[in-house]
């Protein structure tokens, strides 16, 4: 049997927020000079954020020096179908020590962390390491699917 030919087209704008809603995985991209890294991250999308959490490193001094990053989480069935959102913008830290409004952005990102591990910042808190919070605001995205269906 002959290996289907996939169609290829852009995704939605809603389809890309529906695939950012569905997964809490991704990788994020980042560079500083002449070299790029990608790793793994855990988020949770919000009304055009992604909320994450660190711990201090590599990653974390690399960005401060360039805060614009990309971002991308793949849904992949098979070979020739799946589909891939990137999104382009820019890494905040927030932190708990600043004046009201960076408290409150603070406790705002805790609470959307807490949808996916409800232990966050707490005592019981499984990754406690990681008590750097941030999100990044999408300020492009795009998406892009194969499909043989």
């Amino acid at each position: 049997m002959p290996t289907p030919t996939p169609r290829f087209r852009d995704l939605s704008a809603a389809e890309c927020t529906a695939i950012l809603a569905r997964h809490h995985v991704g990788r994020l991209a980042f560079s500083r000079k002449d070299r790029v890294d990608i790793e793994p991250i855990h988020y949770v999308f919000d009304e055009g954020w992604l909320y994450g959490r660190t711990q201090p490193g590599t990653k974390l001094e690399v960005i401060t020096h360039n805060r614009w990053i990309a971002f991308e989480v793949d849904e992949i069935d098979a070979l020739f179908d799946w589909r891939s959102v990137v999104v382009k913008g820019g890494f905040y830290l927030l932190r708990s020590d600043g004046g009201p409004h960076e408290t409150e952005a603070y406790d705002k990102g805790v609470a959307i962390l807490r949808r996916l591990v409800p232990e966050t910042m707490t005592a019981t808190d499984p990754l406690p390491e990681r008590a750097i919070v941030f999100r990044i605001n999408i300020d492009e995205l795009f998406g892009r699917e194969a499909s043989t269906r």
